[in-house]
């Protein structure tokens, strides 16, 4: 690929970017917290951060302060999901590890409540930022990082288009506890065979009356 006319890319993460089941919002506190909090980091949805280096959170104030000052420290853009039309609070993900001059962007810290895990609108949130990085802000590497034990994480990389690239071995410390980190990526070259499959999965006609899939989002990328 040639590269000579290559620009710095925009920073991704600040505007809206809707889709036909959720719509993915600037993290704005005032409006976010309190569904946040309730969706992701009450006592209940504690399990969301299990293998994430911050929370479980005390208390909404709690979670707020924590996740601001992690956010801020490290150059997070997080995106909250809701339903469509200013609807429910479902979870969170973040654009981390944005390199702009070198169009490459990681997603992380994707916290799913419970009402959201293993739905299609799960799956669109996942759509809605690999689209907004490739086809609106024209990036050339996305990627998934998660600890090497985190099966389910792991899992839903692979599901998502993500391929494996390695483990790097030793790779943090996090509650006195050693973490070996999964890499995984997609690249400009992938998006074209990763995208026909998320719209595909994702079209009213993959469904049947019950909500069930007809056919895996894995089947329309074989």
């Amino acid at each position: 690929m040639n590269l000579k006319s290559w620009t710095r890319r925009e920073r991704p993460g600040q505007w809206p970017l809707p889709g036909s089941r959720v719509v993915l919002e600037p993290l704005d506190w005032s409006a976010h917290l309190d569904g946040l909090y309730q969706a992701v980091a009450a006592p209940e949805a504690a399990d969301t951060w299990d293998y994430m280096p911050i929370g479980p959170f005390r208390d909404p104030a709690h979670f707020h302060d924590v996740f601001d000052q992690v956010g801020a420290d490290l150059g997070w853009e997080t995106l909250v999901i809701r339903k469509v039309n200013g609807g429910t609070v479902l979870g969170m993900a973040s654009f981390m590890r944005i390199r702009e001059p070198h169009g490459s962007a990681e997603v992380g810290c994707v916290a799913f409540g419970h009402a959201l895990r293993r739905t299609p609108e799960a799956t669109e949130a996942m759509f809605l930022m690999a689209q907004h990085l490739f086809d609106e802000l024209g990036y050339r590497r996305y990627e998934w990082k998660c600890h090497n034990d985190n099966a389910a994480s792991r899992r839903a990389a692979e599901r998502f288009g993500f391929q494996f690239e390695g483990i790097f071995r030793n790779d943090m410390v996090i509650d006195g506890k050693n973490r070996d980190t999964a890499w995984f990526a997609m690249t400009v070259e992938d998006w074209p065979a990763v995208k026909a499959a998320f719209e595909a999965w994702l079209a009213p006609t993959n469904f049947d009356a019950s909500g069930q899939q007809k056919q895996s989002l894995e089947a329309f990328r074989a």
